[in-house]
């Protein structure tokens, strides 16, 4: 929920994304002044009033992906090739060692921020972090470990089914938080008032599920990096063994699985385009003729961006996309004749 209209002179502000490394936290907020990545806020949660770090300016509606756009933006320049890359005293020995990607624009992408009409779920900070208020986070977050222990002992001796994953003091009030997993649901409210005892505040439990399990501890995936789950977004969108299919990935759960045990988030990203990609290529099944013989599209590869036909004696053809065209008159799928006349006269 916004601050009502006369707190704010008017409706157009600064979006932020801002984030909480506490519980993961992700949520757009508004302030009426710039603000950079890093800067601690206090802003009101689910939880209640609690402490955040503004990552970025939001996106803009101008940013959106276009239909059909199949380049690259926002990659490392340091992907390809460097040889149009100069550094300046590149040679000085008293320079210290430094990073490509510190220097690259490709992986520093600077955005500054504008105003915009705030509208939709925006969150209006409260304010900006105090001193004080950022000495009080410090001496909190000192504290959830031992709450961790206090809270498995308790566990342990009220014999509860529940996995604790971790625990959070809340700024703004006399809170803290702890989250767990369990098969089913389980009867805390003793459990709750030990707590109670010791900690002299309010106390919460939230169970989550599995996936929000990762998404609230992180660590590192299959690919080397830190999860998609907690790096990137809190939002626990839906995967489908479909999204692996049409991206022609194995099948194998193990290889297509997160150390979550569910389907890994990334199978969600590029579906989209693969969908689309694919929609404007003959199916994979579908026939095509060639010089009075039909050939059978084997697969369809975004990738490499070909299509591989099949035809009697294990004979293969691999034609670029480019070379397809749909015939308005019998509604069928086409390839350039000329590009045939070529392909086959090479032979």
């Amino acid at each position: 929920m916004g601050k009502k209209k006369e707190y704010r002179g008017d409706e157009y502000a600064y979006v932020y994304v801002v984030k909480n490394p506490s519980y993961n936290d992700i949520c757009l907020v508004a302030w009426d002044s710039v603000l950079y990545a890093g800067t601690p806020v206090v802003y009101d949660t689910r939880f209640g009033l609690d402490l955040g770090f503004i990552v970025a300016p939001a996106p803009q509606p101008d940013e959106r992906y276009q239909s059909g756009d199949a380049e690259i933006r926002g990659a490392c320049l340091h992907f390809g090739s460097m040889e149009d890359e100069t550094v300046e005293d590149d040679d000085d020995p008293s320079r210290p060692e430094v990073h490509q990607c510190e220097y690259c624009m490709g992986c520093q992408i600077s955005k500054e921020p504008r105003k915009v009409r705030v509208t939709g779920n925006v969150t209006w900070l409260d304010h900006l972090a105090t001193p004080s208020e950022m000495a009080r986070y410090n001496e909190n977050s000192a504290k959830e470990e031992s709450a961790l222990v206090v809270c498995r002992e308790k566990i342990a001796k009220h014999r509860l089914n529940m996995k604790l994953i971790t625990t959070h003091f809340l700024l703004g009030e006399s809170k803290v938080v702890f989250f767990f997993t369990a098969d089913e649901r389980v009867d805390f409210r003793d459990l709750v008032k030990d707590l109670v005892s010791v900690f002299k505040m309010r106390i919460e439990l939230r169970q989550v599920g599995v996936r929000d399990e990762s998404r609230l501890i992180g660590g590192l995936s299959v690919c080397g990096r830190d999860y998609c789950c907690h790096s990137i977004t809190d939002k626990m969108q839906p995967v489908s063994i479909k999204m692996a299919k049409e991206q022609n990935l194995s099948l194998n759960s193990m290889k297509i699985s997160g150390p979550c045990g569910r389907l890994l988030c990334c199978l969600a990203y590029e579906y989209d385009y693969y969908v689309e990609e694919k929609s404007r290529m003959p199916s994979e099944g579908s026939r095509i003729r060639i010089d009075h013989e039909l050939w059978k599209v084997s697969e369809v590869n975004i990738l490499s961006r070909q299509v591989m036909l099949t035809a009697s004696e294990n004979r293969t053809l691999y034609v670029p996309f480019d070379e397809f065209y749909l015939d308005p008159d019998e509604g069928r799928w086409c390839i350039d004749e000329d590009y045939l006349e070529e392909l086959f006269s090479s032979e």
